[in-house]
C-alpha cells in the first residue's frame, strides 16, 4: 500500500475518466485514454447481478491492457455480497477495485446502494471492510458530499464528508473521489468544491483525494487544482462527445502549449516525448472523424449490431461541443438523432463539415 501511495502522490496534474453507467463502455475508455486520461472507470458493476453470473453484468468486467490502469466499480447493499463480487472482479485483473458510495439515480440510492448509503455510514463502513479485506487489488471509493444540505455538518459543526474520510481510510481504502454535490442535488446547481479542498487538507488525510463535479474546461482544472490541491481531478459528463478534452487539459496543464501552437506539424510521439498526452483533433473534420470513429467501436462492442451501437452512441452526438452554436443546425440534428443506419450517419457528418466546417 505505502508504494502505491508514493507513486501516485508524484504523479502531478491527474486526469481520471468517471465511472458512467451506459458510457464508460471499452470502446469510449479507450479513446479517453488515447487522448491523455490517467486512469478510466468501467460502468457500474452491480455486486447482487455479478454473484447470480448475470451476463449482461459480467460483460462490464471486460478490460483491455491498453487502457490501463483501470477501475471496475461495483455496487450494491449489503457487505457479503460486494465481498463476493469484489472476489470476483479481482479475476479480471483490473488495477483497482471502486466502490460506488455515490450514484444517485432512484433505482440504485433508493434502493440503499450507491449514494444511498449516505444515510447509512455504519453499514458503508462495514462494506467497505469487508470489500478491502476481501481483495489483494488497492480498493478505492467514490460518494457524494452528503444526503442532503441539512446532513453537510454534523452536530459539532464537522464537515460531514471530511469525518466520513477519515473513517473510510481507516477501513483500509487507497484513495477517495468526492463529487461536490449531494444526493438530493442530483446533477443540479453548481458543485462545491470547498467541502473537497476541507477533506484535501484534512491534516489527518493520508490518501489521495480525487475532485469530481463540473470541470468543463482547461481552466477550471488549473483552477481546482491550484486552489484545493487535489491529488486527481475525475470528469464525467463532459467528456461526451469530446474524448479529446484530456487532451486539450493536458496541453494547459502542463504550461507548455507546444503542441496547440504548432497544430498537426507536431506529431503525438513528439506530443508524448514532450509529457503531453495524444494532440487532440483541431478541426471540425478532425473531431468528427473520431465521433465517428467512436461510432464504429461501439457497434463493435455491441455485438455487430449496427444499430444498436449507433443508439449507444447518441448520446454523445446529442451533447458533443463539436455541434454546439451551428446556425440553424437544429432540423440537421434531429435527423442525426434519428438516423439509424451507419451510411446515413456518416452522411449527415459529412455534411454537416461540408457546411459549417472549419477545415
Amino acid at each position: 500500500m505505502q508504494e502505491y501511495l508514493t507513486a501516485k502522490r508524484s504523479e502531478r496534474n491527474a486526469l481520471y475518466l468517471a465511472p458512467m453507467e451506459d458510457v464508460t463502455d471499452p470502446a469510449f475508455r479507450m479513446l479517453c485514454k488515447r487522448y491523455g486520461a490517467d486512469r478510466v472507470y468501467t460502468e457500474f458493476v452491480n455486486a447482487d447481478a455479478l454473484v447470480r453470473d448475470v451476463s449482461s453484468t459480467t460483460r462490464k468486467l471486460t478490460i483491455h491492457d491498453e487502457e490501463r490502469p483501470v477501475a471496475i466499480q461495483i455496487y450494491g447493499r449489503e457487505p457479503e455480497a460486494m465481498r463476493d463480487a469484489a472476489i470476483i472482479v479481482e479475476q479480471a485483473k483490473p488495477d483497482f477495485i471502486d466502490i460506488n458510495f455515490g450514484c444517485p439515480v432512484k433505482k440504485v440510492a433508493g434502493k440503499g446502494a450507491g449514494a444511498g448509503l449516505l444515510r447509512d455510514v455504519p453499514k458503508m463502513l462495514e462494506i467497505t471492510k469487508a470489500v478491502v479485506n476481501a481483495v489483494h487489488t488497492p480498493v478505492t471509493a467514490k460518494t457524494r458530499l452528503g444526503w442532503d444540505e441539512p446532513s453537510l455538518y454534523l452536530s459539532d459543526g464537522t464537515p460531514f464528508i471530511v469525518d466520513l474520510a477519515e473513517r473510510l481510510q481507516d477501513c483500509g481504502i487507497a484513495e477517495l473521489a468526492i463529487h461536490g454535490r449531494t444526493r438530493s442535488q442530483m446533477y443540479r446547481g453548481e458543485a462545491d468544491w470547498t467541502l473537497i479542498g476541507e477533506v484535501k487538507n484534512n491534516p489527518r488525510m493520508r490518501i489521495p483525494i480525487i475532485g469530481n463535479g463540473d470541470v468543463c474546461t482547461p481552466e477550471r482544472a488549473r483552477e481546482c487544482f491550484d486552489r484545493y490541491g487535489v491529488d486527481a481531478i475525475m470528469i464525467g459528463r463532459a467528456t461526451f462527445g469530446a474524448p479529446w478534452l484530456f487532451a486539450e487539459m493536458k496541453e494547459y496543464l502542463s504550461g507548455n502549449s507546444v503542441c496547440q501552437s504548432e497544430g498537426r506539424s507536431v506529431s503525438n510521439a513528439v506530443c508524448q516525448q514532450r509529457g503531453l498526452s495524444a494532440a487532440p483533433p483541431r478541426s471540425m473534420a478532425e473531431k468528427v472523424a473520431v465521433l465517428k470513429e467512436h461510432v464504429l467501436s461501439a457497434i463493435q462492442w455491441c455485438g455487430n449490431d449496427e444499430r444498436k451501437g449507433i443508439v449507444h452512441s447518441r448520446r454523445h452526438f446529442a451533447a458533443s461541443p463539436v455541434f454546439k452554436g451551428l446556425d440553424n443546425f437544429k432540423q440537421t440534428r434531429i435527423a442525426l438523432l434519428r438516423a439509424d443506419t451507419l451510411a446515413e450517419v456518416f452522411a449527415i457528418m459529412d455534411d454537416i463539415v461540408a457546411k459549417w466546417g472549419d477545415n
